[in-house]
């Protein structure tokens, strides 16, 4: 029994892994092709979604929380039984540890892009002012 529940949130976590990195794909790399050249986004956005993977799997299969249905947690305790109550609840936290590891992940992720994307700005009205100014200096000495 304790295989099948290991089995069953393993692919819950994955299949909702996959649904939000799907979900979350056009986004991701729209706002890296606007942060980096096309190449290196398509790169980027290979890696965000491994890691996207990674992370909502290892969020919703709960290692530590399974252990208690094959061994006791301290000396003359007894095993927990697998009753269609702890099923429930394993797979209710499977499914919000899944979401909740991606959500945390992905905040991270657009956070950071969103401060590359502050500062890659800042950069571009400088050179734009800069621009301005020369050709501003350049209109002004032909007269």
């Amino acid at each position: 029994m304790f295989f099948t529940l290991l089995l069953v949130t393993f692919l819950l976590a994955t299949t909702v892994s996959i649904a939000v990195v799907r979900f979350f794909e056009n986004s991701i790399s729209r706002i890296l092709i606007r942060i980096t050249n096309d190449e290196l986004a398509e790169a980027w956005v290979r890696y965000i979604k491994f890691a996207a993977y990674v992370v909502g799997i290892s969020g919703g299969v709960r290692i530590y929380s399974l252990e208690q249905y094959i061994s006791a947690r301290y000396p003359g305790a007894e095993i927990v039984e697998l009753t269609a109550e702890v099923w429930t609840l394993e797979v209710y936290g499977t499914l919000i540890g899944t979401l909740r590891s991606l959500a945390w992940m992905l905040l991270l992720v657009f956070v950071v892009a969103l401060i590359a994307y502050v500062i890659m700005r800042a950069f571009e009205l400088k050179a734009e002012r800069r621009m301005t100014a020369t050709q501003d200096g350049n209109s002004s000495e032909r007269e």
